[in-house]
């Protein structure tokens, strides 16, 4: 018996967070899949070249390539397809919500990149997610730096296995199988460096655009930042420095020190003088 609608909804969502879920654990550790999600995952291609001549479809249906929308700037890269109605908005709301808090704005500092993973997907499609999360993002935003692209299945194959993000498509469910994550790409197209899950903090997401950057956006403060957080592949996360933190620290005792002393020695310099 072909299950419901409503269960292969269900089946089909709890098959791509257990695919994200995989991502994350150990291999050592990592439990055992069901065969439905066997080759399925998110393999991390550290400094990996994507293909920037990869055709797509812009919103309008204009024919773009892959590089016209880096070579300026860092960005954030999605896969994710546009009638899914469950983890593929997670991914984008998380992205959504990471960026939002920060100072840094897509089309300025950044750029942000969906692709559709579907190419039976079309240009109207994808011009609608756009004009959703744009709002979602700031009611006052523009389009600008926000991209929503559809392409044919050769294309959209050769950027996904350039970045390690396998997937298929599961006729029984009638959806297409991928785990939860995003990328983060220099602006030579270079993958700098990979989020897991569907929840992404802002500390994550503006560290990885810095650090992608090359140190080119962000302030001097961030840049101290970066000193005291280091990213951890095997969590997609940055976490704290213990001993670039014990420096600072440390720095900062003895220039307390050395104020203090200052202060000490003009006022008994004063009371000699008077």
């Amino acid at each position: 018996m072909k299950p419901s609608g409503l269960a292969r909804t269900g089946i089909g969502c709890a098959a791509m967070l257990l695919a994200g879920a995989a991502a994350l654990a150990d291999t050592a550790d990592q439990p055992r899949l069901p065969k439905v999600l066997d080759g399925v995952g998110l393999e991390q291609r550290l400094d990996a070249q994507l293909p920037l001549d990869a055709q797509f479809r812009d919103e309008t249906g204009r024919a773009v390539r892959l590089g016209d929308y880096l070579g300026k700037r860092p960005a954030i890269l999605a896969l994710v397809y546009y009638r899914c109605t469950m983890l593929c908005n997670y991914i984008l709301n998380g992205v959504v919500g990471g960026l939002r808090p920060l100072a840094l704005r897509p089309g300025r500092d950044f750029d942000v990149i969906a692709i559709s993973i579907d190419p039976s997907e079309n240009p109207q499609l994808a011009a609608g997610k756009r004009e959703h999360y744009v709002r979602s993002y700031s009611s006052k935003a523009g389009v600008a730096g926000w991209h929503f692209l559809t392409g044919d299945e050769k294309e959209i194959r050769a950027v996904a296995d350039a970045a390690g993000f396998h997937y298929r498509y599961d006729p029984q469910t009638k959806m297409f199988l991928h785990a939860s994550g995003i990328m983060v790409l220099t602006p030579r197209g270079r993958v700098s460096r990979y989020f897991y899950g569907v929840e992404y903090t802002p500390k994550d997401l503006k560290l990885g655009l810095i650090e992608a950057s090359g140190n080119r956006i962000g302030s001097p403060a961030d840049q101290i930042l970066l000193y005291c957080y280091h990213y951890d592949p095997a969590t997609g996360k940055y976490g704290a420095v213990v001993t670039n933190l014990l420096r600072i620290a440390a720095a900062g005792v003895l220039l307390l020190l050395a104020v203090c002393l200052t202060i000490l020695w003009r006022r008994d310099l004063r009371e000699a003088r008077t």
